[in-house]
């Protein structure tokens, strides 16, 4: 769903600014990359999310709404979610408005009854995981595109992915983190959820219809077969699993 002005009802005390690509005014050729911020989990607000999915886990509510339980400076505590929302098999809708969330972690492909979902004006979640395409009820998302790497409207870049998988060292839990963010949690294939060997992931990027918005979807694949059986890409964006970078993109919309 497009952007249209913020509402001011409900709105959350000022967030983070984000300047990785501009939102405003297309610049394809821009350098981007994956944010780099790393969750405390030590802090408040994760602390008190952690208690939320619990309690939601435990009462089997289908609407969670974590951000609306937390205070402000709690709220800008919080850049993910955690690996425990896989537990949330009844949450019919996720409401993520107004977020500071730089990442969705690839346990949302549990939350096997996620019919809607709305992460709208998370001006920095510029993509998410494949995993989510596994919500097979998922039919009506909020999205703030223009945030998106690949929208129609900016085309704005894709970070570029490496070429070669990730060795064992690279994924243990000495290497740099929020360069190499995805391996970290994503212990499993995106395609095909086995365990990743020692000779992965293989990572590409995909953008495909995912409920009511296209969405940049970052694959973590334990062989190049996973990455062959991926589907085309959506209608008017790359047609093909890519690696980011300098690639070329279809024409924007013009507004």
């Amino acid at each position: 769903m497009e952007d249209t002005e913020e509402p001011t009802v409900g709105r959350y005390n000022r967030r983070r600014g984000c300047s990785c690509f501009d939102q405003v005014r297309p610049a394809p050729r821009a350098r981007v990359g994956f944010h780099t911020e790393q969750q405390d989990t030590s802090a408040r607000g994760w602390r008190r999310l952690l208690e939320l999915v619990d309690e939601a886990a435990a009462d089997g509510r289908e609407e969670f709404r974590p951000l609306a339980e937390l205070t402000p400076e709690e709220r800008r505590q919080v850049i993910t979610l955690p690996a425990s929302i896989a537990r949330l098999t009844a949450v019919k809708h996720l409401m993520l408005y107004g977020s500071d969330l730089v990442r969705i972690p690839p346990a949302i492909g549990a939350m096997t009854s996620l019919e809607e979902f709305t992460p709208y004006t998370s001006y920095q979640l510029h993509w998410f995981p494949y995993e989510i395409t596994r919500c097979r009820n998922l039919t009506r998302s909020t999205v703030s595109t223009r945030a998106l790497f690949g929208n129609y409207k900016m085309r704005s870049p894709f970070p570029k992915l490496r070429s070669s998988p990730y060795s064992a060292a690279e994924r243990g839990p000495s290497r740099p983190a929020p360069r190499l963010w995805s391996p970290i949690e994503a212990p499993n294939c995106s395609v095909c959820d086995r365990a990743i060997q020692q000779d992965g992931p293989y990572q590409v990027w995909i953008s495909l219809r995912v409920a009511t918005d296209v969405l940049p979807l970052l694959v973590n694949a334990c062989s190049s077969a996973c990455i062959a059986a991926l589907p085309g890409g959506a209608q008017g964006y790359i047609p093909t699993p890519h690696k980011g970078g300098r690639i070329d993109q279809p024409a924007r919309e013009e507004d």
